[in-house]
């Protein structure tokens, strides 16, 4: 059974308190419904890359936005990440936008749309065969 390393601890510690930090202490209006998707923690803890997705529409011009409100926080949200969790070292935050989440509610509309399309051809072909059959 693998044993967890440090890194991946601390980057599951991170990804649950920036959620909450984000969530209840960033009062910038800009900012929209951020979520936390994952954190990435290189391997001597100097940086963590935080990877974010939004709720609602997603523009370029409202991701770039967003991914700014955070870069501008990273200081405030680095101290109480200080306060909150015993490390020597807190990381340097680095925002990243998340798009699986979108990649894949695009992957799924494709998929649900070529199962439609196969739906409707097997039903023509079932009445087609059914003429034929009447003949």
């Amino acid at each position: 059974m693998r044993e967890f390393k440090r890194t991946d601890r601390v980057a599951d510690q991170l990804q649950k308190e920036l959620a909450v930090l984000i969530q209840r202490e960033v009062k910038d209006p800009r900012l929209g419904m951020v979520t936390v998707s994952g954190v990435s923690v290189s391997r001597d803890l100097g940086y963590a890359d935080v990877h974010i997705t939004l709720l609602g529409e997603q523009t370029p011009e409202r991701i770039k936005e967003n991914l700014g409100v955070l870069k501008r926080a990273s200081g405030f949200l680095r101290s109480q990440i200080g306060r909150r969790i015993k490390l020597r070292h807190v990381p340097e935050l680095r925002f990243h936008y998340d798009e699986s989440v979108v990649r894949g509610q695009h992957l799924s509309s494709l998929i649900e749309e070529a199962v439609a399309t196969d739906r409707s051809r097997n039903a023509d072909d079932d009445t087609d065969d059914e003429d034929g059959a009447k003949d």
